[in-house]
């Protein structure tokens, strides 16, 4: 691809709003030590409790589809708040059956994971997710073919760009993600004990605010693809809520850009053509390959 991608309509550049709803079930895998830590669990269940509802009065308010990545399990076990997510016209992106490690899966319990998760989900709604994002962990390789193979149209687990791109082999498209367009690394903080350990910050809301505006304008100068990583439990307080109502304010204001879903998204990068030779993705899968003679 050249620098300058035209998006549809001649926009500028892609925003793309996509929330990761775990409830407890994200910080039971990686901290299985609080389960039955109620006062400790209830830091993540104050997303299903109340993020999740601000964010669908602030994404209406804004006429705004976002793409909500969650594991089935989420979903069975919150029947009335994952109606509401669904009534309101949200895409619904698999996150599999229920939130694991994928580093202590093989290949075959990784796809198993993906495709009992998107059948849990269809038997919810009526809709076969076509998106994936990785619970946690790192996929094996194979995964991306076996996605596709399966369904899966778009991913949203890698990073490596800010442009979407293909997995090598597949028209699987990957939508990067960054660190700095996530919240969870600003918001993220300790209890007592930690949990997790090692995350003792509670960034300032305006220097955030400001720092995610700069990046959107960098991203909008070159044509890129801004994808947001949000929390129901971490953005959805009472005062970080308009910290993004102001950032979607300011994202809207610019009239070349355009707002998508994932899945709208991925389904226009299936127009443009492959990965260059040097992008990284097929770099990686070339070494891969070189391994394994």
């Amino acid at each position: 691809m050249t620098e300058h991608v035209r998006w549809p309509q001649g926009q500028q550049s892609a925003v793309v709003v996509t929330l990761d709803f775990n409830d407890i079930h994200g910080i039971l895998t990686q901290t299985p030590a609080v389960a039955g830590r109620d006062k400790t669990l209830s830091v993540w269940r104050y997303g299903t409790l109340r993020g999740v509802d601000r964010l669908l009065a602030l994404l209406a308010e804004k006429n705004i589809r976002a793409s909500w990545c969650l594991p089935a399990i989420v979903a069975e076990e919150n029947p009335e708040v994952f109606a509401r997510i669904t009534a309101a016209g949200h895409e619904i992106a698999c996150s599999g059956g229920t939130h694991q490690n994928f580093d202590t899966l093989s290949l075959d319990e990784q796809l198993a994971c993906v495709t009992d998760g998107c059948s849990r989900l269809e038997a919810l709604n009526g809709q076969r997710p076509v998106g994936f994002r990785t619970p946690a962990g790192q996929w094996k390789p194979g995964l991306a073919d076996a996605l596709s193979k399966a369904g899966i149209r778009w991913s949203s687990s890698w990073r490596g760009d800010d442009l979407p791109y293909f997995h090598p082999e597949t028209r699987l498209v990957e939508l990067p993600l960054h660190y700095e367009l996530e919240d969870e690394p600003y918001f993220a903080f300790n209890l007592s004990p930690a949990v997790p350990p090692g995350q003792s910050r509670i960034a300032s809301y305006q220097q955030t605010l400001e720092n995610m505006k700069l990046d959107f304008q960098g991203f909008h100068r070159f044509g890129l693809c801004y994808v947001l990583r949000l929390h129901p439990e971490i953005i959805g307080t009472a005062g970080r809520i308009s910290l993004l109502a102001e950032l979607l304010d300011f994202i809207a204001s610019h009239n070349d850009v355009w707002i998508a879903t994932a899945e709208e998204v991925a389904d226009y990068w299936q127009t443009q053509p492959g990965n260059l030779p040097e992008h990284p993705a097929e770099i990686f899968h070339r070494q891969l390959q070189e391994q394994s003679l």
